[in-house]
């Protein structure tokens, strides 16, 4: 017997005694916990080395991407980085911000999505463990980790990692000029401080030029669930929605308006449930113009106002 230490990206695991199970390492530190476990039960030990997500094979470690920052499978003693550090790395190299409600999908090669949500599973599993929660034997849990890992990758924060949806912009032929607005565009987010979901709904209204990019009624609403499908907070979440639909449409005039029900008052801290959030933003002729400005919100449908 003798004492083992074993990396797992940048944390290290200290383990007690370890003991011989052919092709794996055992770790009966954490096998302890398991209700049951006596010293020198392989299967046990072998188990919790399943839940970490790391195996030994032919004397050569590997973590959960399988490769290491060459793109080579793991020398002997050699860790594997994983996905999260890679795509980490190429950010911080470019310089780029990596907040909570940025998308970072063009530092994503082919192929490494699939890899950060089998690492995000790994890791939600670490939390079910920590929460003292039984996923082997609760078969309400056992693929709690997986369904979760897909949900924040692929559904609620799926606007980090996918590209823009593609928008057609058409010229304004007909020289339009007049106000228009779209809404209310139901939106769902999730609060970057609590990850509570944030339930709300989106009005937008446009004062195009004769030099405008006229988008179609679909895009304003797939627009507005790219930029909510992140971590955020909700006046971050309609000044990104300006800037993207300034830059696509070039209007004189763009107003924003959102509402919202946030969880993270509703569901926990005081649980009220009758508070909301309504926040706005007027660029261009909105800001200048009062009588605009009173003009789209007197219109602005399923209101009171």
């Amino acid at each position: 017997m003798h004492n083992n230490r074993a990396t797992l990206g940048s944390r290290h695991l200290l383990c007690g005694p370890a003991f011989a199970v052919p092709g794996r390492v055992s770790f009966p530190w954490f096998a302890s916990r398991r209700p049951g476990w006596k010293e020198g039960d392989g299967k046990a030990a072998d188990s919790c080395y399943h839940r970490l997500n790391f195996r030994q094979t032919d004397g050569i470690r590997e973590g959960m991407s399988g490769k290491n920052e060459r793109g080579d499978a793991p020398r002997n003693g050699e860790v594997a980085e994983r996905i999260s550090d890679r795509v980490r790395g190429r950010l911080l190299a470019a310089g780029r911000q990596f907040h909570a409600n940025d998308n970072i999908h063009e530092f994503l090669e082919p192929g490494e999505l699939e890899a950060l949500q089998e690492e995000v599973t790994a890791r939600m599993q670490d939390v079910l463990q920590a929460l003292v929660i039984d996923t082997e034997h609760d078969h309400n849990t056992q693929e709690t980790a997986r369904r979760v890992a897909k949900m924040y990758v692929r559904e609620v924060f799926g606007g980090r990692f996918a590209p823009p949806p593609p928008v057609t912009e058409f010229p304004n032929v007909s020289l339009l000029n007049e106000l228009m607005i779209v809404g209310p565009v139901t939106v769902r987010s999730a609060c970057s401080h609590h990850f509570c979901p944030i339930m709300g709904r989106v009005w937008v209204g446009v004062m195009p030029n004769e030099q405008s990019a006229l988008i179609g009624l679909s895009k304003y609403t797939r627009l507005i669930d790219w930029v909510m499908s992140r971590p955020q907070i909700q006046e971050e979440a309609i000044a990104q929605l300006a800037d993207l639909l300034q830059e696509k449409m070039q209007p004189d005039g763009l107003a924003i308006v959102m509402e919202a029900d946030h969880f993270c008052m509703q569901w926990r801290g005081v649980k009220d449930m009758n508070s909301k959030m309504t926040n706005s933003i007027m660029r261009g002729s909105f800001l200048k113009d009062a009588h605009l400005r009173r003009e789209f919100l007197s219109l602005m449908p399923g209101t009171n106002h």
